[in-house]
């Protein structure tokens, strides 16, 4: 199988997919990690690859990931998709 396959049917099979260094139980860098402790934070059910994708939508890395999270805006992203949230991390 091709990557661009791969991705494609990983992107495409999981609501929320996170490309990332290592894994969700061991991250290999502080931006894996950060990313996995707000999408652990949040409560969302999430595929660890690397980069975020959310219903086959690229979203970002770590730095997007972490200003969109302050600003609210990841929880209404993953609202809007129909990705469940912990109603404590959505306010």
């Amino acid at each position: 199988m091709a990557i661009e396959q791969f991705i494609n049917n990983e992107v495409k099979g999981n609501d929320v997919v996170l490309f990332m260094k290592g894994t969700p139980q061991f991250p290999m860098c502080g931006f894996s990690g950060q990313v996995v402790q707000i999408l652990d934070h949040l409560g969302v059910s999430y595929k660890g690859l690397n980069e975020l994708y959310v219903k086959g939508e690229f979203v970002g890395g770590c730095d997007i990931i972490r200003e969109m999270f302050q600003a609210g805006e990841l929880q209404s992203l993953l609202k809007e998709k129909g990705v469940a949230v912990k109603e404590r991390a959505a306010t």
